[in-house]
């Protein structure tokens, strides 16, 4: 799964906006459209963000192991 669909999909498991989402994890707006839209990719930092959304959320195990193969 590319980077930019696992984004998305857990943006919209959850039921929010990318302006919900990027402040749900400490982001903007901007970095999650480009995420989304596969201009960009998660970095170290921006992963850890993600994993801790999720797991905070009880988020699907196999999902969060997704996120830390990202490159």
């Amino acid at each position: 799964m590319k980077p930019s669909e696992l984004v998305k999909i857990i943006r919209t498991l959850f039921g929010l906006t990318q302006e919900e989402f990027a402040h749900a994890i400490s982001s903007t707006m901007t970095t999650v459209n480009r995420w989304e839209n596969d201009k960009s990719t998660p970095n170290r930092m921006a992963k850890a963000l993600l994993i801790a959304f999720c797991k905070s959320r009880n988020f699907d195990e196999s999902l969060i192991e997704s996120i830390e193969k990202i490159r």
